[in-house]
C-alpha cells in the first residue's frame, strides 16, 4: 500500500494520505507534508516533543494535528520525521520527533503557510485515507 499520494492543485498542494489504521494515515500525512517541506531531505531523531490534541470531529483532529507541526516547525525551527501518536475518538496523543531545520544537510521545499479545511476529507472505511489541502 502507498503511504501517500499528492493531488495538484491550482495555488495550494493536496495531500491524500493511506494507512491500514487512521493512525497510521494521519502519520503517513505527517511525512507528506515534512517531505514537501524538507525536499525530502533526510530527518533525524534529535528532538522529541509530546503532543496531547482534543478536536470536535477527525477531520478538525486532522487539521489541528497538522497545525501543531505546522507551529513547531515555524516557531522553534524543528522538522519532523517520527511520529508515535495514538488516536481514540476524537483525541491524539504522542509524541513526534525530529531535528532543527539545517541548511547545510535538508534541502528547503515548499513553504507551507497553512492547513486548510478546503477538500478536507476522513475515510475511515477501508481503503482508509485522510486528504487535506496545503496553502503555500
Amino acid at each position: 500500500m502507498k503511504k501517500y499520494e499528492l493531488i495538484e492543485h491550482t495555488a495550494d498542494v493536496g495531500i491524500k494520505a493511506y494507512g491500514e489504521t487512521l493512525t497510521q494515515a494521519f502519520c503517513h500525512a505527517a511525512e507528506a507534508m515534512f517531505s514537501l517541506m524538507t525536499d525530502g531531505s533526510v530527518i533525524q531523531y534529535v528532538e522529541t516533543r509530546t503532543i496531547d490534541l482534543i478536536a470536535d470531529d477527525l477531520e478538525q483532529l486532522l487539521v489541528d494535528f497538522l497545525s501543531e507541526l505546522l507551529y513547531l516547525c515555524d516557531t522553534e525551527g524543528l522538522v519532523f520525521s517520527d511520529f508515535d501518536i495514538n488516536i481514540e475518538t476524537t483525541q491524539l496523543t504522542g509524541k513526534i520527533s525530529g531535528e532543527p531545520f539545517n541548511p547545510e544537510v535538508h534541502k528547503r521545499g515548499l513553504d507551507i503557510k497553512a492547513v486548510t479545511y478546503h477538500m478536507l476529507e476522513v475515510q475511515l472505511t477501508p481503503p482508509i485515507f485522510v486528504q487535506v489541502l496545503l496553502d503555500i
